[in-house]
């Protein structure tokens, strides 16, 4: 299962850096069209922060320190810095995971939540989700502020299942 994880949290990641290099201009990555409260910055800064902090500090201990205000508030941050941002994220996500057993997936996450403790592997695929969910919306906010509707091919099967265990 953990390969698995792993395999999807990298191929939307990636995905995540095909559809910033689709925008035709880097400003719009800060545009927020009436109805659309995240811009395609906002949503990389919070999808990266988010597991920076939830799998490379809290599992990995990476020691990242998340400033979930700023995910939502900084503006501006150059294309260049969002594709880092990202490429810091999958070397994390994929050291962390390499690192682990398949037992740690049953054991306690280290962080309760409003009074759950979720094991480590349900908690892992909620963040697989909470990727999955906000991709959907990058994809959306891109076809919406270039007025292009063609998909980037962001999440290819034969990527992610070609090579079975």
């Amino acid at each position: 299962m953990l390969d698995f994880l792993r395999r999807v949290l990298t191929r939307d990641l990636t995905a995540l850096r095909k559809e910033l290099s689709a925008y035709a201009k880097e400003e719009v990555l800060w545009t927020c069209p009436p109805g659309i409260p995240n811009s395609a910055g906002t949503l990389v800064l919070h999808l990266t922060g988010n597991l920076q902090h939830f799998v490379g500090a809290q599992i990995g201990g990476t020691g990242y320190q998340r400033d979930r205000a700023a995910e939502f508030e900084d503006r501006d941050v150059p294309l260049r810095e969002l594709e880092a941002r990202i490429d810091r994220t999958i070397e994390a996500v994929n050291e962390t995971l390499n690192e682990m057993s398949e037992e740690q997936l049953a054991q306690p996450y280290p962080i309760e939540f409003k009074g759950l403790r979720l094991p480590t592997g349900l908690f892992l695929l909620h963040l697989t989700t909470h990727l999955a969910y906000h991709l959907g919306q990058l994809d959306y906010h891109r076809r919406a502020v270039t007025g292009n509707s063609r998909g980037v091919g962001a999440q290819s099967m034969p990527e992610l299942f070609g090579t079975l265990p």
